[in-house]
């Protein structure tokens, strides 16, 4: 079966509201870990993960950085306008260069209560480094899935990550209801997170403390950065009947020379993605590389991964010759790092290239996140949702977490 042709009914059950983790466990590496390995369950917590790793793992940690991308302008009604910045309206090939701009910039936003912004731009104040700052937002257009804001701010050399840090205000998912508090400027950030640029945190990550990073370095354990930044699409649930009316949400890779040379040294040893997104970023890697062993003369734009081309691809190469193409492909064209977008969907029927084995939490019903674990576990996610269940596991971004190691394919092809 195609995976347009999934019914998305097949991929749910029952989450009881009780069982939404709506605080994270502290410290953050005493979470429950259930392990499943090639169809048995056992559990334990986070901190002794490496004693359940395979002699020849690698993890795959996605480093991005969490914005505070949520900002509350209070009108003189009293009434309350929610803007949650989404991406950047242009395209920026360095982040950092981004978050370094002054004066404005634009973003796509969603807009609570937009029906009641009447006003040309709405302004609130803040302070930055004991100075008082102006922060106007104007509304530009209203698009399809949202609304095109342009931010301004005097004084102007104060740039736009020194705004967000001061003005916003930690995007926690729509399903933790509560607001965010300072604990959560810590709890919603992993210990490595490295690049700005998410509006939501690659949650797997959670869990990882920095004396476990310390214990996987003693014990050999290659541990590599690679970075995709989280949308708030993560949380789109899906609801059409199948997934072929599903549009699955873009998101941003940034990928480096360096990342892909040390993955080559790594590639026949069991690569362990920590994360959903950090899986999205190593497979879409693998299937820019075969675009153009297949198509030499691809251009940049195109590599670009759409949502259902992998499954229509039928000329498949090995995962060296393909990451070699890609790390080729950069080094003649004098790049050190290429910024790219990802819409790879990957659900039941996907045969995966790079990854061999994956680090998550427990995700929501009739979601995309659910759809790749059970890419990977087959069927037995459902035996593994059921086990967390009945055992006390606490769901989704500050829940408890699974390593899934599943039997090795015997094909990898279409």
């Amino acid at each position: 079966m195609h995976p347009k042709d999934l019914s998305i009914q097949d991929f749910t059950y029952e989450l009881p509201n009780e069982r939404i983790a709506l605080y994270p466990a502290h410290p953050r590496d005493s979470a429950k870990l259930l392990i499943y390995d090639s169809g048995h369950i056992s559990e334990d917590i986070y901190r002794n993960l490496e004693s359940h790793l395979p002699s020849d793992a690698v993890l795959i940690f996605n480093d991005t950085r969490v914005i505070k991308s949520r900002i509350f302008f209070p009108k003189s009604t009293g009434a309350i306008i929610e803007i949650f910045c989404l991406e950047p309206a242009n395209r920026y090939t360095d982040y950092e260069q981004l978050f370094r701009q002054s004066a404005c910039s634009v973003w796509k936003c969603m807009i609570g209560k937009a029906g009641k912004w009447k006003e040309k731009q709405l302004t609130k104040k803040i302070h930055i480094a004991h100075e008082e700052v102006t922060l106007n937002a104007e509304l530009i257009e209203k698009q399809p899935d949202a609304y095109l804001v342009r931010f301004s701010w005097t004084p102007e050399r104060f740039t736009l990550g020194d705004v967000l840090q001061a003005a916003g205000n930690t995007p926690l998912p729509p399903y933790i209801k509560r607001s965010a508090t300072a604990s959560d400027e810590v709890d919603y950030q992993t210990v490595y997170s490295a690049h700005e640029g998410s509006v939501a945190a690659p949650t797997a990550g959670l869990h990882f403390s920095d004396s476990m990073m310390d214990g996987l370095h003693l014990k050999g354990t290659p541990t590599l950065f690679t970075t995709l930044h989280v949308g708030a699409g993560t949380f789109k649930p899906v609801k059409s009947e199948t997934m072929e009316g599903h549009h699955m949400h873009a998101e941003w890779m940034h990928i480096t020379t360096t990342f892909l040379e040390q993955l080559l040294t790594h590639i026949d040893k069991k690569i362990i993605s920590v994360g959903t997104t950090a899986t999205r970023t190593l497979e879409s890697i693998f299937w820019m590389g075969n675009k153009l062993l297949n198509y030499p003369e691809i251009s940049e734009a195109a590599l670009k991964i759409s949502q259902w081309e992998v499954y229509d691809t039928t000329k498949v190469h090995h995962p060296r010759n393909a990451i070699t193409a890609l790390l080729n492909r950069m080094k003649h064209n004098g790049e050190t790092h290429l910024m790219i977008e990802t819409e790879i969907i990957i659900a039941p029927g996907y045969p995966f290239q790079i990854v061999k084995g994956l680090i998550t939490n427990f995700h929501q019903p009739k979601s995309t996140l659910l759809l790749l674990v059970a890419a990977l576990a087959g069927d037995n996610w459902k035996k593994i949702y059921e086990y967390a269940l009945s055992h006390n596991f606490r769901f989704l971004s500050y829940g408890d977490g699974s390593l899934i190691l599943p039997q090795p394919p015997e094909v990898h092809s279409f």
